[in-house]
């Protein structure tokens, strides 16, 4: 398939319920915050990671950056999964679904490969403050034999947190890099931000779900886009920002996004979504809907 040739903005809102959605590991794994303004931040590794577990477990896409482990079950290295790719730059470029979308730093033989990915994203932040909370309990089971009762365990977590994530599809990067990224691979890669982030069952993430999936794809030729389009949407409730508990407990205001969407309708291909029913969004304080709200351009839906 032919590489992209169209750059693309991506919106991403999802919220985490009694869940932390990105441990700080050098701060007892806390849900980072913000500490000025008492924002929940998600780092893009840890949405890549996401990504790339969706495309590996459920799709069958080959992902460079993974845990692999030797008969012995130590953990291989970087250098351990170039071997697997013949120390092949272009083996590894053409097998690896996340070094095209993502790119790469690491060493081949003497040289290094280093790939500047034709998708990129910002950190993630909450719209809203957050309200940390500590749990302490204690097991069933013993650690060890000769113990008379269970071990304590304790869990950092966030009540609710709504998070946007920006990121912007740069097809000049492909293209220079001679990164083969394809259409087929960013419909993966946006496959893999809805269901992936469903799919996060483990203790700690349990009770994610994505809320508005929105792709600005522009017109080729135009090595254009707006960006910072998560400072566009803003997040309104009657209720304090810390006791926010649940999706319905606020609406989305777009107005901003649409106008500056509208300003550059020109330059714009289409417009893709995907949005869970139970999101409210606003225009001016009013309830809208994506196909209203965007109608000045063509819109699709995601098929996932």
């Amino acid at each position: 398939m032919e590489t992209i040739r169209n750059r693309s903005e991506i919106l991403f809102l999802y919220d985490v319920k009694d869940a932390n959605p990105n441990g700080d590991p050098v701060d007892e794994n806390k849900p980072r915050i913000d500490e000025e303004t008492g924002i929940n931040i998600v780092t893009d590794v840890r949405l890549k990671r996401t990504i790339r577990d969706y495309l590996y477990e459920f799709k069958g896409q080959e992902v460079f950056v993974r845990q692999t482990y030797t008969k012995e079950n130590k953990l291989r290295t970087k250098e351990d999964r170039v071997k697997d790719f013949g120390q092949d730059e272009k083996n590894i470029i053409q097998s690896c679904i996340d070094i095209r979308l993502f790119g790469a730093t690491t060493a081949i033989e003497k040289q290094t490969m280093t790939l500047t990915g034709p998708v990129q994203f910002k950190y993630g932040r909450s719209l809203h403050k957050v309200d940390l909370k500590y749990f302490k309990g204690t097991t069933v089971m013993p650690s060890r034999e000769g113990a008379e009762q269970g071990t304590f365990w304790e869990r950092y977590i966030l009540p609710y947190s709504l998070i946007v994530f920006y990121g912007v599809v740069n097809e000049n990067a492909a293209r220079q890099q001679e990164i083969p990224l394809t259409e087929s691979d960013l419909d993966l890669m946006f496959e893999a931000m809805w269901n992936g982030t469903k799919n996060l069952i483990s203790g700690s993430k349990f009770g994610q779900m994505p809320r508005l999936l929105l792709q600005i794809k522009y017109k080729e030729n135009e090595n254009f886009h707006i960006g910072e389009l998560d400072k566009l949407v803003s997040l309104t409730t009657n209720l304090g920002e810390e006791s926010i508990r649940d999706v319905v407990d606020f609406k989305i205001e777009i107005s901003p996004l649409v106008n500056e969407l509208k300003k550059y309708q020109d330059r714009i291909e289409m417009i893709r979504y995907k949005v869970d029913e139970r999101l409210n969004l606003t225009i001016d304080g009013y309830a809208t809907d994506v196909n209203t709200a965007f109608n000045f351009a063509k819109i699709e839906t995601f098929k996932f």
